[in-house]
């Protein structure tokens, strides 16, 4: 069990910190474990419904778009029976690896808000009272950032880039037939990454609080922000355009709120040392 006499964060040694340290790791580890074993023995609903869901053109995403096209007066590829192609598993333990490494990412995801709670406790004892009030927040906005990212990823990413990569061929003598690590991964990646690519407005509050970004970087490098963009999107998402430049949008948007943040911060920190310098210049007058 952890020490129930904590040490102040000035009293504590290297040694104490790192012991600080593993049991927040341990305490979110277990969380993932506990919320990764309900996905585990709800298999039916978090692969049928959930991991499998992208790959029935009765998904929402797709729906939506063919009525759009009927809408308008087009013919659609959303608007089909079924994509064409299968999923398989030709390893023996195959489903069952899937099965559990899913129930861990399953955990991740879901458990996420406690995982920063954690950090969170684990940073806040070296911040001044001020900061700690400020940053009250920040579990809830950056929790509220990841959920849209992984929605984002669910619902918009991973439905295109399957309906996509699902349909093409350069040949019809080549049959679709996917092994399940890679159609899972497909569905993973888009998820986690979009997840993660949505806190960008988090890192640049914290990197311009502690003077390593400003509004005015952000704008001077923001052409060669966009191609960083694109890399990432490449690297992140399967390798067609479509989902490249689906994903390279909303992160270009968050880049411009993200300019707007740090904005924001200087002008916090600019009155606070302005308040400090009136304070300063009152006391030596009196």
């Amino acid at each position: 069990m952890a020490k129930k006499n904590k040490k102040s964060p000035d009293e504590m040694s290297f040694l104490d910190h790192l012991e600080e340290l593993r049991w927040h790791l341990i305490r979110s580890t277990f969380a993932v474990v506990i919320i990764g074993s309900v996905a585990f023995l709800m298999k039916g609903f978090v692969f049928d419904t959930v991991i499998f869901g992208p790959s029935k053109m009765s998904f929402p995403t797709y729906r939506l778009f063919c009525d759009i096209a009927t809408y308008l007066g087009f013919d659609s590829a959303f608007c089909a029976d079924k994509l064409p192609f299968t999923i398989q598993s030709r390893q023996m333990s195959a489903q069952f690896s899937m099965h559990i490494w899913t129930s861990i990412w399953a955990g991740f995801i879901v458990g996420f808000p406690y995982i920063l709670y954690e950090l969170w406790k684990f940073i806040s004892p070296g911040l001044y009272e001020k900061e700690r009030k400020h940053s009250r927040g920040f579990i809830l906005i950056a929790s509220f950032l990841f959920f849209t990212g992984v929605l984002f990823g669910y619902y918009v990413v991973a439905p295109l880039s399957i309906n996509f990569l699902g349909t093409y061929q350069v040949s019809p003598d080549i049959l679709n037939e996917f092994d399940i690590d890679s159609y899972i991964g497909t569905v993973r990646s888009a998820v986690i990454a979009c997840g993660i690519l949505f806190e960008l407005p988090i890192i640049i509050f914290f990197l311009t609080k502690v003077g390593l970004v400003t509004p005015e970087i952000m704008k001077k490098y923001r052409k060669i922000a966009l191609v960083v963009v694109l890399i990432l999107s490449a690297v992140i998402t399967p390798p067609d355009v479509a989902s490249q430049i689906i994903v390279a949008v909303p992160v270009l948007v968050l880049y411009q709120i993200s300019i707007s943040i740090s904005g924001y911060v200087l002008k916090k920190e600019a009155k606070k040392e302005k308040k400090a310098k009136e304070k300063g210049l009152k006391k030596t007058q009196t």
